[in-house]
């Protein structure tokens, strides 16, 4: 088996991996592969195709670490990205853990006040979201 079939095979074997991971940084190291095959496929020896596979490989690696911390939120940053913050709903009841089963588009949601608010019937506008729970002040 040439130098080039062997490279084909192992960027294979590195973009299967990456489906079952999804990291991204597997299919990096196999874009190194692919690139080291195509200067296989050129007659270089196998010092060029290892050296063009570290290169490029770890490049991508690189860069891809560096997009994906650029592209992290901070917590507040998401919370003011959600759509749902200002919404208005109605709170029938509040039972006695401070809690209140509402609909919000079509679904159940669990809600709780906002401090400083006291648990009353009535409209409220969403204030924040805590994981699945929509935080609520008194409109």
């Amino acid at each position: 088996m040439g130098d080039a079939t062997m490279w084909w095979v192992l960027a294979g074997v590195l973009v299967a991996l990456e489906l079952l991971t999804g990291t991204f940084y597997l299919l990096m190291l196999g874009l190194g592969a692919v690139a080291a095959a195509l200067v296989a496929m050129t007659g270089l020896d196998l010092n060029t195709q290892l050296f063009t596979a570290a290169i490029v490989g770890g490049l991508g690696a690189v860069l891809l670490g560096q997009w994906r911390k650029r592209q992290t939120t901070t917590p507040q940053e998401a919370q003011h990205q959600h759509l749902d913050l200002g919404a208005t709903l109605q709170v029938d009841a509040w039972d006695a853990q401070g809690t209140a089963q509402v609909k919000h588009r079509g679904a159940a949601w669990t809600a709780v006040l906002a401090p400083g608010q006291t648990a009353a019937p009535g409209i409220y506008r969403i204030q924040a979201m805590a994981g699945n729970r929509l935080i609520l002040v008194k409109i």
